[in-house]
């Protein structure tokens, strides 16, 4: 669903305006995104075994600003990752940019501020 030209943003500061201003827990372009996604569809990621399981929520989605085939959402999340008899909860707000393209809804970026993003977080592997 991501368009070509689209980026992945995980912050590393509350209320952070451009991943450009200082270093970022992730900020992935579509190759990286897709590189990231590959890895993780890999038997042999090292990182990854045993698997984590899984499990989000997503509420509380609202419209921000809304024109011309692209639109902005704004939602509340949680998620569950459980691995290796470790459970770590992460939970934030997501952005969607969103875009009409070729009679499809696409995503042309994502930013996920997690409510904890400037504390010490072990290998963030899974995306949120």
């Amino acid at each position: 669903l991501f368009l070509p030209d689209a980026t992945y943003w995980v912050p590393s500061e509350p209320e952070q305006a451009s991943p450009r201003d200082t270093v970022s827990l992730i900020y992935d372009d579509r190759r990286l995104l897709e590189t990231r996604v590959r890895r993780l569809s890999s038997p042999r990621i090292y990182s990854q075994e045993p698997r984590s399981r899984t499990s989000r929520i997503v509420t509380n989605v609202t419209i921000e600003e809304q024109a011309d085939g692209r639109c902005t959402l704004r939602s509340k999340f949680m998620m569950i990752e459980f691995r290796r008899d470790d459970q770590r909860i992460f939970g934030g707000t997501y952005r969607h940019h969103l875009v009409r393209a070729e009679d499809q809804i696409r995503i042309a970026m994502k930013r996920v501020d997690l409510v904890n993003c400037d504390m010490p977080l072990d290998g963030l592997v899974v995306p949120f």
